[in-house]
């Protein structure tokens, strides 16, 4: 799955917890005051519970925490790990949002969408596998979308003889797709998910929807003026790999895992077009150098700034080790033609396997996704799925069936990756504010009777609502 500069549009969120059986609805806009028992004993409370920090932000309490894990859900006497939490309590008379990134968590305070929208608590849980939560020694055949659901489950289970209101799964991107695997097998859990921009990779052969989708984003001019800086990378590859060679050397790069500097220059190259369209906007193609005209200095510096020359080093690669293993175990990854590269490339698109030591053993299992797909056409309850216009990942998208209820799929227009449900069209916008209210339990009545006027119940906060924008390793959501 292919990127390159990625918001953690999943906002590293967190849980929360707060407040007395008798909390009244005044105390939902602010965090409540220590009576008789203290949050975070009743956070530690639970058996496996420990505190790394806590950490202070007005209006709410904010932990980092561990939680002990079975390494195999379905053998939990086979070993333990502790997997990290983080919870940004709000009071426990409000709904509580679960988010997932699919990856590491972050461990600043910050708020999804969702959790601005209701105004509540959120936990935010470290995926299995990324570091420091990894069982040790790692069975990489324990990495896999059940047993990720499975420790989400333990997580809930736990935390919701405190939070005893409302549940909503979120995510983006890849934790997006995390939330939608944890309502699959988990679906009584949650009473409700809204899931940002998660590709949905049926059958990973059969990739001819990303194909369609770069012959019509943007414009034709946007879109050759693109296909030729990544073509010209391709023609000057024996100076710009100079250039490339130079900066691997300065910062200490290897390229155990994926065989070669030479492999590593193409795999970021062609990963060019679509880390454009994933994460910039039509209106930044006036920033993409014209290829005729530009210096190898300028073609370089362009491929950088987008896809990111670190990415397929070893050093870059390590961090997202446990994502490259479940694309080419479970999750599936494009591979798109580029036919304006014809006679240039000598690997194309490759696969995850290249991007995992090979001590770690692989086997791709395709009936994975299909299950998941078909249980959502056919069962999916009170599931909201954004995604943005001009995002590539959007090219495959889960699809609510008839039989389904209360689901519903919305595309913000000229969005990218960051697509969310403010960029929506406004009466788009209103549907699924209104859902996520009502799915929470906390819809005023005049949203009840008009849907149109849905708002989120909190104001916009600049630090805790910020989007995280981190370069990040190409091929991935």
């Amino acid at each position: 799955m292919r990127k390159a500069l990625r918001w953690l549009l999943s906002l590293v969120v967190l849980i929360g917890t707060m407040s007395a059986a008798g909390a009244t609805a005044s105390a939902a806009t602010a965090a409540e005051p220590t009576a008789g028992t203290d949050i975070k004993d009743r956070i530690l409370a639970i058996e496996g519970m420990s505190l790394i920090e806590e950490k202070p932000y007005p209006g709410y309490r904010y932990f980092v925490l561990n939680y002990t894990q079975p390494v195999d859900h379905r053998h939990p006497d086979k070993g333990t790990f502790k997997q990290r939490i983080t919870l940004l309590h709000k009071d426990t008379s409000r709904p509580t949002v679960f988010f997932t990134s699919g990856y590491n968590v972050s461990t600043t305070p910050r708020r999804s969408e969702p959790t601005a929208i209701i105004d509540g608590n959120q936990v935010s849980l470290e995926y299995r596998f990324f570091t420091p939560s990894r069982p040790d020694p790692a069975n990489w055949s324990k990495l896999d979308i059940w047993q990720a659901a499975s420790d989400q489950h333990r997580v809930f289970t736990a935390l919701k003889k405190i939070y005893t209101k409302k549940w909503l799964a979120t995510g983006a991107s890849k934790g997006g797709m995390t939330a939608t695997y944890f309502e699959r097998y988990y679906p009584r859990d949650m009473d409700g998910v809204v899931a940002y921009v998660a590709p949905n990779d049926v059958v990973n052969k059969e990739d001819s929807a990303y194909d369609r989708f770069f012959e019509k984003v943007g414009t034709k001019e946007c879109r050759d003026k693109l296909n030729a800086v990544q073509r010209e990378a391709l023609v000057r590859r024996e100076p710009l790999e100079a250039k490339y060679q130079a900066y691997a050397t300065a910062e200490g790069y290897t390229f155990k895992t994926v065989g070669s500097l030479d492999k590593a220059y193409e795999a970021v190259v062609l990963d060019y077009v679509w880390a454009f369209w994933q994460y910039s906007l039509l209106a930044d193609c006036g920033s993409i150098p014209v290829a005729a005209t530009a210096g190898d200095q300028e073609i370089y510096d362009s491929i950088d700034a987008i896809s990111g020359f670190s990415a397929y080093t070893d050093q870059g690669l390590e961090t997202y080790t446990p994502y490259y293993y479940q694309a080419g175990t479970e999750l599936g990854s494009p591979d798109i033609k580029q036919p304006h590269l014809s006679g240039l490339t000598r690997y194309g698109y490759q696969p995850p396997r290249n991007f995992v030591p090979r001590d770690i053993p692989m086997r791709f299992k395709p009936w994975v996704m299909r299950d998941v797909d078909t249980w959502v056409r056919h069962n999916a309850n009170q599931m909201l799925f954004v995604y943005g216009e001009n995002d590539p990942w959007g090219s495959e998208q889960f699809r609510p069936g008839s039989g389904t209820r209360d689901s519903h799929v919305y595309v913000a227009p000229g969005a990218n990756h960051g697509a969310n449900v403010a960029r929506l069209v406004p009466d788009q916008k209103a549907a699924a504010t209104a859902a996520i209210l009502k799915w929470a339990g906390v819809a005023p009545a005049a949203v009840q009777q008009d849907e149109a006027k849905a708002k989120p119940l909190t104001t916009y906060d600049a630090k805790l609502d910020k989007r995280d924008i981190e370069r990040e390793p190409a091929l991935r959501p």
